[in-house]
């Protein structure tokens, strides 16, 4: 009965793909509702048409702030997902090509990372900050971002199914040297792979909510997760931040969605390297 089993695979990935769109379904009905209606129509039911009027009014909170945390998020994020993803494809490729006296081990203190849940880290990284006197800046939150345990292991599978060592073994014997060889020959073909990191590690960031808490006191340098949860406990005593979180919910969403119907091609084409031989 192979049609019943293709069915019923297809009517699980429709329930899941529909529960998984369900939060942002509200979103977007909620998001179009002045406070009132906001409680006083049902969820996934539009009222009066206010996206608008919620946005504006999102612009003018505290001086236009929240865009300024926009801002923050997207260098956070872009500029920390590029410069990486750059690095832990250099990392991956060295994991892969190259051998020296204890690789594997390091290799395993990488796997070892990945399972250390960054909050554990946070502290820590704190700590660290403290001491280099780099706390409520910038850099207390770019520089952390920049490792990526999981990235280097993805990273080295995806260079072996990307790049085979006779086409670098054809460039050496050319006369290229290693960082040519890297730049001109092994990087074009890690693109696709370089796009894949890019993605999770721009959605990591760009949700990251705990370590900017634990580091960032000036709202300025904010981004939109931990300034949208200002708003939030705002809330409890002013019930119109209600309504400006929903609304700054749903832009903070769009980057989100923009990086990847974009990116989208490579992203699966990364995905399924070296699934064919």
């Amino acid at each position: 009965m192979k049609w019943m089993s293709r069915a019923t695979v297809n009517i699980l990935l429709t329930v899941a793909t529909l529960y998984t769109l369900l939060p942002l379904t509200w979103l977007l009905f909620a998001s179009t509702k002045s406070l009132s209606d906001l409680y006083s129509t049902p969820g996934f039911a539009f009222a009066d048409f206010n996206l608008i009027a919620n946005i504006r009014a999102v612009s003018a909170e505290n001086g236009g702030i929240f865009f300024r945390w926009y801002l923050n998020s997207v260098l956070y994020a872009g500029v920390g997902a590029a410069v990486s993803s750059f690095i832990t494809i250099m990392c991956g490729y060295a994991f892969d090509k190259y051998q020296w006296l204890g690789k594997e081990k390091m290799f395993g203190l990488v796997l070892l990372g990945v399972l250390v849940p960054t909050t554990a880290t946070a502290l820590p990284l704190y700590l660290l900050a403290s001491k280099v006197g780099v706390v409520n800046t910038f850099w207390a939150v770019f520089i952390p971002v920049l490792v990526h345990p999981f990235g280097v292991y993805l990273a080295r599978v995806l260079s072996s199914g990307y790049v085979p060592g006779e086409v670098l073994e054809a460039a050496r014997s050319d006369g290229a040297g290693e960082i040519r060889t890297f730049t001109r020959v092994a990087l074009p073909m890690l693109m696709p792979a370089f796009v894949t990191i890019f993605l999770f590690q721009f959605t990591a960031i760009w949700n990251n909510f705990f370590l900017p808490l634990v580091m960032l006191n000036d709202q300025k340098l904010y981004p939109l997760s931990l300034g949208l949860f200002t708003w939030e406990k705002q809330g409890n005593a002013f019930p119109e931040f209600h309504s400006l979180v929903i609304t700054g919910s749903l832009l903070s969403v769009v980057p989100l969605l923009v990086v990847f119907m974009s990116l989208q091609r490579f992203w699966k084409a990364g995905m399924t390297a070296g699934s064919v031989k």
